[in-house]
């Protein structure tokens, strides 16, 4: 029994000995990675910036009035479409009491100037068809009566547009009538019945009746850093992407470039515009956020690999290319020279071939 025992001690032993030799040679062994690989190939590389901004109107008008007053009626609405001289709205003129006052003495005067002129003009005829004075001081009378008369009238007009805006010689130019100055549509109508609106004047801006736009002429408002600015000019195409349509892209021309940058969040940003494209099928609000997409670079059909796959070492740029991969991945370093990258793929100009295989991240295994 104890030789039993004897023997089976020493096999155990034996057995903790070969595993923990089997366990220190295994972790003495170099451990084999795996990577991804990537092919080279032929293609198309962009290099672009993108500029954020909104779309707009390239003439958006505020309507205002040409005299003070309550608004009484309002004949359109917001996203109607209106023509050049179409009535939007009507204003009822609350008179200034110390304009209403000089033109009510204006007035009196004015009367008062008639009357004198006519009885004096009458006097005169007499005299000259009694052939009592010269031709010449009959004409200066008459010329002197309808001189009295015009006055008054135009004091009596004068009264009529302080009271009510509008006289009787004016009635078809009443400036009572709020009236569109372009084509186009109606963007927001801030006012209501019963509002008092003031017109524009040194002091104040005036109160905005309506807001028209000609929808058919959009542009793209944007800002783009001053890292890029000095690679764009007038004139280069733009993609335009909208966060309401992102179905949908539209191209644009770009045509202003701000001579001036701003400070935002710490850095300066140039304001630019494009003249957008928009299919008459489409609808387009003003104001909808717009991304647009600007090309600073292009190479055709150029040798090109994932920029992934790139190592550098001081001012040297190399990939890894493979050499073999049975039993095991081998790899060689080699030195390369680079182009134009689109963030995810760069231009290889030398050092590599066409369909090289080339290493990329590491494979991780769970």
């Amino acid at each position: 029994m104890k030789k039993i025992l004897k023997t089976a001690m020493l096999i155990i032993v034996a057995l903790i000995f070969v595993w923990t030799f089997y366990f220190l040679w295994s972790k003495g062994q170099p451990e084999v990675v795996s990577y991804e690989t990537l092919r080279t190939e032929r293609g198309n590389i962009e290099r672009t910036t993108i500029a954020t901004g909104k779309i707009e109107p390239r003439n958006e008008i505020d309507i205002k009035p040409q005299i003070s007053g309550i608004i009484t009626e309002i004949y359109k609405e917001a996203g109607q479409k209106v023509v050049k001289d179409e009535v939007i709205a009507k204003v009822k003129v609350i008179p200034e009491m110390g304009e209403l006052n000089s033109a009510e003495s204006r007035v009196r005067l004015a009367s008062i100037s008639l009357k004198t002129a006519e009885t004096d003009f009458e006097r005169v005829r007499n005299l000259f068809n009694d052939k009592l004075i010269t031709a010449e001081e009959y004409d200066n009378s008459e010329a002197a009566y309808r001189k009295a008369k015009e006055e008054f009238q135009t004091a009596e007009d004068n009264l009529e547009i302080v009271k009510t805006g509008i006289s009787k010689n004016s009635a078809n130019a009443s400036n009572t009538l709020i009236r569109s100055t372009i084509t186009g549509l109606i963007l927001d109508i801030p006012v209501k019945v019963g509002n008092s609106v003031i017109l524009s004047n040194t002091f104040n801006d005036g109160t905005t009746i309506a807001t028209v736009a000609d929808m058919g002429d959009l542009i793209f408002r944007g800002n783009i850093d001053e890292t890029e600015v000095g690679r764009i000019r007038e004139g280069m195409p733009v993609k335009i992407t909208l966060g309401a349509l992102q179905d949908l892209s539209f191209s644009a021309s770009l045509e202003y470039i701000s001579p001036k940058g701003v400070e935002q969040n710490g850095a300066n940003q140039f304001e630019i515009k494009a003249a957008v494209s928009v299919p008459d099928s489409v609808t387009i609000r003003s104001g909808y956020s717009a991304n647009a997409e600007i090309v600073l670079q292009r190479a055709s059909n150029v040798l090109c690999v994932a920029e992934s796959a790139l190592s550098f070492s001081g001012d040297s740029t190399f990939v890894y290319v493979m050499t073999d991969s049975i039993p095991e991945q081998k790899f060689e370093k080699r030195l390369v020279t680079t182009g134009i990258s689109d963030g995810i793929r760069i231009e290889v100009k030398n050092g590599l071939g066409e369909n090289d295989v080339v290493r990329g991240n590491e494979i991780i295994e769970n």
